[in-house]
Protein backbone atom coordinates (compact mmCIF):
# COMPACT_ATOMS: atom_id res chain seq x y z
CA UNK A 1 0.00 0.00 0.00
CA UNK A 2 2.79 2.27 0.36
CA UNK A 3 4.43 4.83 2.59
CA UNK A 4 1.51 6.12 4.43
CA UNK A 5 3.02 9.60 4.56
CA UNK A 6 2.23 9.71 0.68
CA UNK A 7 -1.42 8.50 0.49
CA UNK A 8 -4.02 11.37 -0.75
CA UNK A 9 -7.09 11.34 -0.39
CA UNK A 10 -9.63 12.94 -3.45
CA UNK A 11 -13.19 13.03 -4.10
CA UNK A 12 -12.44 11.09 -7.45
CA UNK A 13 -10.98 8.32 -5.56
CA UNK A 14 -14.32 8.03 -3.35
CA UNK A 15 -16.48 5.08 -3.38
CA UNK A 16 -20.19 5.76 -4.46
CA UNK A 17 -21.19 5.87 -1.12
CA UNK A 18 -19.99 6.01 2.92
CA UNK A 19 -20.40 2.15 3.40
CA UNK A 20 -18.28 0.74 0.33
CA UNK A 21 -15.86 3.83 1.10
CA UNK A 22 -15.63 2.25 4.47
CA UNK A 23 -15.21 -1.34 3.66
CA UNK A 24 -12.64 -0.62 1.22
CA UNK A 25 -10.62 1.10 4.05
CA UNK A 26 -11.22 -1.60 6.10
CA UNK A 27 -9.81 -4.18 3.85
CA UNK A 28 -6.57 -1.92 3.84
CA UNK A 29 -6.49 -2.24 7.48
CA UNK A 30 -7.01 -6.27 7.44
CA UNK A 31 -4.35 -5.96 4.76
CA UNK A 32 -1.96 -4.15 7.26
CA UNK A 33 -2.61 -6.76 9.73
CA UNK A 34 -3.46 -4.22 12.66
CA UNK A 35 -3.97 -5.08 16.04
CA UNK A 36 -7.60 -5.25 16.70
CA UNK A 37 -9.04 -3.96 13.34
CA UNK A 38 -12.43 -3.89 14.85
CA UNK A 39 -11.89 -1.78 17.52
CA UNK A 40 -13.18 1.87 17.76
CA UNK A 41 -14.14 4.79 20.69
CA UNK A 42 -17.44 5.48 21.49
CA UNK A 43 -18.86 8.44 23.15
CA UNK A 44 -21.66 9.27 24.60
CA UNK A 45 -23.25 12.24 26.79
CA UNK A 46 -25.76 12.53 29.94
CA UNK A 47 -28.72 14.28 30.16
CA UNK A 48 -26.28 17.36 30.94
CA UNK A 49 -24.20 17.21 28.67
CA UNK A 50 -21.39 15.67 30.29
CA UNK A 51 -19.66 13.14 27.53
CA UNK A 52 -17.49 10.20 28.53
CA UNK A 53 -15.69 7.58 26.27
CA UNK A 54 -14.44 4.46 25.49
CA UNK A 55 -13.37 1.61 23.51
CA UNK A 56 -15.80 -0.89 22.31
CA UNK A 57 -15.68 -3.60 19.11
CA UNK A 58 -17.93 -2.86 15.48
CA UNK A 59 -20.16 -6.13 16.03
CA UNK A 60 -22.06 -5.28 12.63
CA UNK A 61 -21.95 -3.40 10.02
CA UNK A 62 -24.55 -2.78 7.06
CA UNK A 63 -26.23 0.53 5.24
CA UNK A 64 -28.12 1.08 8.11
CA UNK A 65 -25.02 1.45 10.33
CA UNK A 66 -22.90 0.41 13.01
CA UNK A 67 -23.62 -2.39 15.45
CA UNK A 68 -21.83 -2.83 19.27
CA UNK A 69 -23.52 -4.86 22.29
CA UNK A 70 -22.72 -4.13 25.58
CA UNK A 71 -24.69 -4.16 29.35
CA UNK A 72 -27.47 -1.91 29.00
CA UNK A 73 -27.02 -0.45 32.86
CA UNK A 74 -23.12 0.24 31.89
CA UNK A 75 -22.49 3.91 31.53
CA UNK A 76 -22.58 4.09 28.19
CA UNK A 77 -26.14 2.00 27.98
CA UNK A 78 -27.71 5.00 31.07
CA UNK A 79 -26.55 7.85 28.54
CA UNK A 80 -28.09 6.15 25.88
CA UNK A 81 -31.04 6.08 27.19
CA UNK A 82 -31.58 9.33 28.24
CA UNK A 83 -29.38 10.82 24.99
CA UNK A 84 -29.67 8.08 22.52
CA UNK A 85 -26.92 9.87 20.09
CA UNK A 86 -23.08 9.10 19.83
CA UNK A 87 -19.75 9.65 18.02
CA UNK A 88 -17.16 6.79 16.85
CA UNK A 89 -13.89 6.67 16.22
CA UNK A 90 -12.07 4.29 14.38
CA UNK A 91 -8.17 5.50 14.93
CA UNK A 92 -6.34 3.37 12.27
CA UNK A 93 -2.89 5.16 13.28
CA UNK A 94 -0.35 3.45 11.20
CA UNK A 95 -2.39 4.26 8.40
CA UNK A 96 -2.29 7.55 9.07
CA UNK A 97 -6.26 7.11 8.55
CA UNK A 98 -9.31 7.92 10.96
CA UNK A 99 -12.86 7.39 10.60
CA UNK A 100 -15.69 9.45 12.05
CA UNK A 101 -18.88 8.75 12.59
CA UNK A 102 -21.74 10.94 13.94
CA UNK A 103 -25.52 10.06 14.55
CA UNK A 104 -28.59 8.57 16.39
CA UNK A 105 -28.45 5.22 17.81
CA UNK A 106 -31.34 2.90 18.17
CA UNK A 107 -31.40 -0.34 20.01
CA UNK A 108 -30.80 -3.23 17.62
CA UNK A 109 -33.86 -6.05 17.32
CA UNK A 110 -33.94 -8.86 19.94
CA UNK A 111 -33.08 -11.51 17.68
CA UNK A 112 -29.66 -10.17 16.31
CA UNK A 113 -28.84 -9.55 20.54
CA UNK A 114 -29.54 -13.46 20.33
CA UNK A 115 -27.49 -14.05 17.52
CA UNK A 116 -24.55 -12.55 18.51
CA UNK A 117 -24.94 -13.63 22.39
CA UNK A 118 -25.11 -16.88 20.56
CA UNK A 119 -21.85 -16.72 19.00
CA UNK A 120 -19.88 -15.46 21.85
CA UNK A 121 -16.94 -17.38 23.64
CA UNK A 122 -18.31 -19.75 26.53
CA UNK A 123 -16.73 -17.69 29.18
CA UNK A 124 -17.77 -14.58 27.22
CA UNK A 125 -21.30 -15.71 27.70
CA UNK A 126 -20.26 -16.40 31.31
CA UNK A 127 -18.78 -13.01 31.95
CA UNK A 128 -21.59 -11.04 30.66
CA UNK A 129 -24.19 -12.83 33.08
CA UNK A 130 -21.02 -12.31 36.22
CA UNK A 131 -20.77 -8.48 35.72
CA UNK A 132 -23.06 -5.60 36.26
CA UNK A 133 -20.76 -3.57 34.13
CA UNK A 134 -19.57 -0.55 35.42
CA UNK A 135 -20.72 -0.65 39.03
CA UNK A 136 -18.59 -0.79 42.16
CA UNK A 137 -17.26 -4.15 43.25
CA UNK A 138 -15.37 -4.58 46.40
CA UNK A 139 -12.32 -6.71 44.62
CA UNK A 140 -12.08 -9.02 41.56
CA UNK A 141 -12.93 -11.82 43.65
CA UNK A 142 -16.58 -10.97 43.70
CA UNK A 143 -16.60 -11.56 39.13
CA UNK A 144 -14.32 -14.61 40.27
CA UNK A 145 -16.84 -16.03 42.28
CA UNK A 146 -19.97 -15.21 40.45
CA UNK A 147 -18.37 -16.95 37.26
CA UNK A 148 -17.28 -19.95 39.21
CA UNK A 149 -21.47 -20.33 40.39
CA UNK A 150 -22.16 -19.60 36.52
CA UNK A 151 -19.91 -22.48 35.26
CA UNK A 152 -21.70 -25.06 37.87
CA UNK A 153 -24.93 -24.16 36.74
CA UNK A 154 -23.91 -23.66 32.98
CA UNK A 155 -21.89 -25.76 31.43
CA UNK A 156 -19.82 -25.31 28.30
CA UNK A 157 -22.19 -27.75 26.04
CA UNK A 158 -25.35 -26.33 27.30
CA UNK A 159 -26.85 -22.88 26.50
CA UNK A 160 -26.32 -19.79 28.13
CA UNK A 161 -29.17 -17.34 27.75
CA UNK A 162 -28.65 -13.42 27.12
CA UNK A 163 -29.14 -11.49 30.26
CA UNK A 164 -32.37 -8.92 30.12
CA UNK A 165 -29.98 -6.39 30.34
CA UNK A 166 -27.35 -7.07 27.58
CA UNK A 167 -28.35 -6.44 23.93
CA UNK A 168 -26.76 -3.96 21.08
CA UNK A 169 -27.03 -0.64 19.63
CA UNK A 170 -26.73 0.52 16.08
CA UNK A 171 -25.53 4.08 15.25
CA UNK A 172 -26.94 5.22 12.54
CA UNK A 173 -25.11 7.86 10.71
CA UNK A 174 -25.97 11.29 9.95
CA UNK A 175 -22.11 12.03 9.03
CA UNK A 176 -19.23 9.52 8.06
CA UNK A 177 -15.80 11.56 7.72
CA UNK A 178 -12.78 9.72 6.31
CA UNK A 179 -9.56 11.62 7.67
CA UNK A 180 -6.21 10.92 5.64
CA UNK A 181 -2.85 12.51 7.24
CA UNK A 182 -0.48 14.24 5.07
CA UNK A 183 3.24 14.93 5.73
CA UNK A 184 3.00 18.60 5.45
CA UNK A 185 -0.29 18.52 8.33
CA UNK A 186 -2.93 19.60 5.60
CA UNK A 187 -4.68 16.69 5.66
CA UNK A 188 -7.45 15.01 3.63
CA UNK A 189 -10.68 15.47 4.87
CA UNK A 190 -13.98 13.93 2.94
CA UNK A 191 -17.03 13.78 4.73
CA UNK A 192 -20.08 12.01 3.93
CA UNK A 193 -23.20 14.03 4.81
CA UNK A 194 -26.82 13.10 5.26
CA UNK A 195 -29.20 16.06 3.73
CA UNK A 196 -32.65 17.03 4.19
CA UNK A 197 -33.68 15.24 1.46
CA UNK A 198 -32.42 11.87 2.99
CA UNK A 199 -29.69 11.67 0.55
CA UNK A 200 -26.01 12.07 1.11
CA UNK A 201 -23.27 14.58 0.11
CA UNK A 202 -19.69 14.65 -0.37
CA UNK A 203 -17.61 17.89 1.33
CA UNK A 204 -14.19 18.25 1.65
CA UNK A 205 -13.11 20.00 5.14
CA UNK A 206 -10.18 22.07 6.14
CA UNK A 207 -7.60 20.33 7.84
Amino acid sequence: MGDPDERTLDERDLAPDWLAQFQSWQADVDAAGLVEPEAMVLATADATGQPSARTVLLKGLDERGFEFFTNLDSRKGSELAVNPRASLLFPWYPLRRQVIVVGGVVPVEAERADEYFASRAYRSRLGALASRQSSVIADRGVLERALGELEERYGPEGPVPRPERWSGFRVEPESVEFWQGRRDRLHDRLRFRRDATGGWRVERLAP
